[in-house]
């Protein structure tokens, strides 16, 4: 369902009153979070109809592709760590059983024709992020939510490529899928992420293992740069010789998150040094624009928002990045003072935007918009408000759990493999010694962009 946009315009600014409804949020004041980020939630619950008759649990309806659906089910349990509210937990769990496919890996047989790897790895994150956050259980005859991540696990580093440059995961997974040829940067960063936390939830060294791999893999090929900003991707057919300089929000997030939680696993200062390098690199994503002296900046889409050319997979990136930002300050407490200030400013600029719309709590995209709605609306904009919002809540939580400090989420290290042998060597703990879809580019967008573009940081 679409929200009419009958108030283009106009602005109903947080810190004024007018005769029409806007979204206030005090981020001192715990409960006044919690309210904002029910009205966020709400708003962005409009678009889905999977639990209405006639419609498929799981998915969004067009032009949403089936990724951002997993996205926004995994804000949805964020939703209910941060603020303990059960609405949305049987919608989410029936969405997120149903859309397992036939090998319980997040794979299922009428999305082959657009299926990614980034794709697939957004549901597994959402499955991730259950496990950790002690999200209620499934069904005891239904597929558990670390089982389900290990399946996406397993299914990706089967398919981890040597044939060409030098390693790395695909965008698509199918080889008739435009983008076959195509290695990019979120693919093998949710793979990283994913290890990384299936590393640090069950002790096993081989995850471990793969999360270097693969980091070093992003760095060797150049898609990392060595001061940590990191860009879209890179031809296979050229040997990755040339990159797409393009870079995107949940690109670095989805890395911060994954080094961080490699420091927590190892206690090992280069993880501390990757961690801080990528979160320094972030300032790329932030703007004194739109500040409203809540310290810190206010995040945007630096390669599509100042033109109005994002498309609707980018529009929903600062949500991830404000999701991981936030959930870092869990594994690596050191990083906390440096991000709470980002997301407070970040948070308050996006409740001015939430004044549009028909309900006039309509968020918009452009934060950094001085207070005023741009006339914006959609899923995107709802879920990176929601994230923004509620992860100024992550002080008020106990972090991720494991195996071994309480976690409840049964495993399978074989899952997702369909008889295949299984990447993951026997189980070898690490000792407390050692511890402390979105596809967002086409092949015309490819063409284009290869060599790099104004935003691109040498």
């Amino acid at each position: 369902m679409r929200v009419s946009s009958i108030l283009t315009g106009l602005s109903c600014a947080a810190v004024t009153i007018l005769p029409c409804a806007a979204l206030t949020v005090d981020l001192s004041s715990e409960e006044s979070i919690k309210t904002a980020a029910s009205t966020v939630a709400h708003g962005m619950m409009r678009y889905y109809n999977g639990n209405q008759t006639g419609g498929i649990p799981g998915l969004l309806p067009g032009p949403y592709y089936w990724w951002e659906a997993g996205a926004m089910f995994g804000s949805l349990i964020d939703y209910w760590y941060y603020t303990g509210d059960t609405s949305y937990n049987a919608v989410t769990t029936e969405a997120m059983l149903f859309q397992v496919g036939d090998k319980n890996n997040y794979m299922p047989s009428n999305q082959s024709k657009s299926l990614g790897n980034d794709d697939q790895a957004f549901w597994g994150m959402a499955a991730m992020s259950a496990a950790e956050l002690k999200f209620p259980n499934p069904p005891a005859d239904k597929p558990q939510w670390l089982a389900l991540a290990q399946a996406v696990f397993n299914s990706q580093a089967l398919r981890w490529d040597d044939s060409t440059c030098g390693g790395g995961l695909r965008w698509q997974i199918f080889t008739f899928n435009n983008g076959y040829d195509y290695k990019n940067t979120i693919s093998n960063g949710a793979f990283f992420n994913i290890a990384a936390r299936l590393a640090a939830y069950t002790g096993n060294q081989t995850y471990v293992e793969w999360a270097e791999k693969s980091f070093q893999w992003t760095h060797d090929i150049g898609l990392m740069s060595d001061d940590y900003y990191f860009y879209d991707g890179s031809d296979d057919k050229i040997n990755c010789t040339q990159l797409n300089h393009i870079q995107w929000s949940y690109n670095a997030g989805v890395h911060l998150l994954g080094a961080a939680t490699m420091w927590n696993v190892t206690q090992d200062d280069i993880w501390r040094e990757r961690t801080l390098g990528i979160w320094n690199a972030t300032h790329v994503f932030f703007t004194d624009q739109g500040n409203t002296g809540a310290g810190g900046q206010v995040m945007f889409e630096v390669a599509c928002e100042p033109n109005n050319n994002c498309n609707i997979d980018q529009l929903s990136f600062k949500a991830y990045l404000s999701r991981w930002m936030a959930a870092s300050t869990k594994v690596a407490p050191w990083l906390y003072d440096e991000i709470k200030p980002y997301l407070m400013a970040s948070a308050a600029a996006a409740a001015l935007s939430c004044s549009g719309g028909d309900d006039g709590t309509t968020c918009g995209t452009k934060w950094w918009n001085n207070g005023v709605w741009d006339g914006a609306y959609g899923v995107g904009q709802q879920m990176s408000a929601l994230e923004v919002i509620q992860s100024n809540l992550i002080d008020r939580v106990s972090g991720p759990v494991s195996n071994s400090t309480g976690g409840t989420s049964q495993g399978n290290p074989n899952a997702g493999t369909g008889g295949d042998s299984s990447p993951i060597a026997t189980p070898d703990p690490i000792h407390t010694s050692d511890r402390a879809g979105a596809g967002i580019i086409t092949a015309l967008i490819l063409v284009a962009l290869v060599g790099g573009a104004w935003w691109m940081i040498a």
